[in-house]
């Protein structure tokens, strides 16, 4: 019998370690900041989220539609309004969708900031962490995985099954 496919959601701050982590994994996500370069020519680009946010939703599509197993999606999506057309789709797909949620101190967050080419103002990385929602099996999530600031694996939670 085959595994059903999956959509894994990151979650996390900038600098929380969510790109690092799907390197260390060997893992190439679907990511927002990629298509932003691929389709404004700028991965700072923030004026097209509706436009980049529909090309990453119809490329998990195409993924699902070619049989692939797991399709990984490297965005921030930080509150449950931004995570909901992910879990629709993958309701209207009949594909099971995780979460990582990247669970990494502000400080932290703040610190690997200042060290990267790209930096996301702090006013605003504040703000973003002030908004932040960890994601929840109510929610819709089969699986949250929870990972901490060195990269470890700190918990599991599972949807129970019905019955």
């Amino acid at each position: 019998m085959s595994q059903r496919q999956r959509i894994v959601l990151a979650i996390g701050l900038p600098g929380a370690g969510k790109s690092t982590w799907f390197h260390k994994q060997g893992i190439t996500p679907l990511s927002s900041d990629r298509l932003r370069f691929l389709l404004a020519d700028d991965e700072d680009e923030q004026g097209f989220q509706a436009e980049i946010f529909h090309a990453l939703r119809f490329l998990l599509e195409v993924r699902i539609g070619m049989g692939r197993p797991v399709s990984y999606v490297d965005a921030t999506n930080l509150v449950a309004e931004q995570r909901q057309p992910f879990l629709e789709q993958a309701r209207k797909l009949g594909v099971a969708i995780e979460a990582i949620f990247f669970d990494v101190p502000l400080d932290v967050c703040l610190k690997r900031n200042s060290g990267r080419p790209r930096r996301v103002p702090e006013d605003v990385m504040r703000a973003m962490a002030q908004a932040l929602e960890p994601p929840t099996i109510q929610e819709g999530f089969s699986r949250i995985t929870v990972i901490g600031a060195d990269g470890e694996t700190l918990s599991e939670h599972e949807e129970k099954p019905q019955g």
